[in-house]
């Protein structure tokens, strides 16, 4: 028979219990999967609460490229230039220098594949007369599309808390790209780009990993954690799978692949609508994951998350199971003498621990 005491003790114990999951952050990221084909939800958790896209934001640069050259305004060997605005930006991994140039075509797989910050505002640059005149575009882009929880900032995805999205709109995004532009499905599907001689490796590994992937996009910043927009296809059927916030590439490998497998087995079920129907949060903010992801605090969170997700650890299954061909594009850039430079738009925040990230 229990005691007063030991009442009173185990209630103090279910309060600390409580107090401490109340003051832990919230373990749930956004998650949406869309059968491309009808734009039906298959599965989705938060998929309206805002999120800092990272170079998922690339893909509105891409869709902004695709518009201008339908339009004729500039072609696939219109000449893009490293100006003095793109080479300042941050997590460079390009090698290229000021004045280095090269085709728009190879500029879009230089941003696409290897997520190249520098060479997306130096396309923007080239699309538009400057870098705010396209991030224009991209916003007017977005609002025609109806991503009502989306706002850009950049070209590239670099940490802004002016440049968020939610799981919803950055699918509709990706089905729009997809069905509007499959002649540029060469783009999203390279996995390596070789620049000047530098090989640089696409982040998403489903390209070679999981038949029928088409793409898209992946991208990491501290604060948003590893985001990813993909759509692959199976026997006619075309599923998409957007999600946000994973703790490690392979979190954010395993997981994708085991929610588009699920998918094509016919394992979700029907009935959850549209994704057009769902609706955005504008009552939260982004989430900032810098805490989680980039700090001490880092190892005990990954710990969790590994055990929430176990797929692809050592004794644990893969989804990861097929050995596909890479599908490498070289681009060569040449020098131009005769650099313009573009006006610099306000900076960005300095401090090492706003920017943590590559936003690749």
């Amino acid at each position: 028979m229990m005691t007063i005491s030991k009442v009173r003790g185990s209630l103090r114990a279910l309060l600390s219990i409580a107090a401490l999951l109340l003051a832990t952050p919230v373990m749930a990221t956004p998650v949406l999967v869309v059968d491309t084909n009808n734009r039906e939800v298959l599965y989705e958790e938060d998929a309206g609460v805002p999120w800092y896209p990272a170079s998922t934001t690339k893909l509105m640069t891409a869709l902004v490229v695709f518009e201008a050259l339908r339009a004729s305004n500039v072609a696939l060997t219109t000449p893009v230039t490293m100006t003095r605005n793109s080479v300042k930006q941050a997590f460079l991994e390009s090698g290229l220098t000021l004045g280095r140039t090269m085709t728009l075509e190879d500029a879009l797989f230089a941003t696409i594949t290897a997520s190249a910050n520098d060479v997306a505002v130096a396309l923007a640059e080239a699309v538009a007369s400057d870098e705010k005149s396209f991030v224009k575009r991209m916003n007017e882009e977005a609002a025609r599309l109806g991503m009502s929880g989306t706002h850009f900032s950049s070209p590239n995805g670099l940490f802004d808390r002016n440049n968020y999205t939610t799981a919803r709109d950055l699918a509709i995004l990706g089905m729009e790209v997809d069905r509007r532009y499959p002649e540029y499905s060469r783009f999203f599907r390279a996995t390596a780009v070789v620049i000047d001689g530098k090989k640089i490796n696409s982040n998403n590994l489903l390209l070679t990993r999981f038949s029928g992937t088409m793409g898209l996009k992946t991208g990491f910043l501290c604060a948003s954690g590893r985001n990813f927009v993909g759509i692959a296809q199976r026997d006619g059927r075309r599923v998409m799978v957007v999600i946000l916030g994973a703790t490690t590439e392979r979190e954010r490998n395993e997981r994708s692949a085991q929610y588009l497998t699920e998918a094509f087995e016919g394992r979700f079920p029907a009935g959850l609508g549209l994704v057009d129907e769902l609706k955005n949060r504008a009552d939260v903010t982004p989430q900032d994951m810098r805490l989680r992801l980039c700090t001490d605090q880092s190892a005990a969170y990954e710990a969790r998350r590994n055990a929430l997700y176990p797929m692809g650890l050592p004794g644990q299954e893969t989804f990861l199971k097929d050995q596909l061909p890479e599908q490498v594009h070289t681009i060569s850039s040449w020098a131009n003498d005769s650099v313009a430079d573009v006006p610099i738009p306000s900076p960005r925040p300095a401090s090492p621990q706003q920017q943590a990230g590559s936003a690749g």
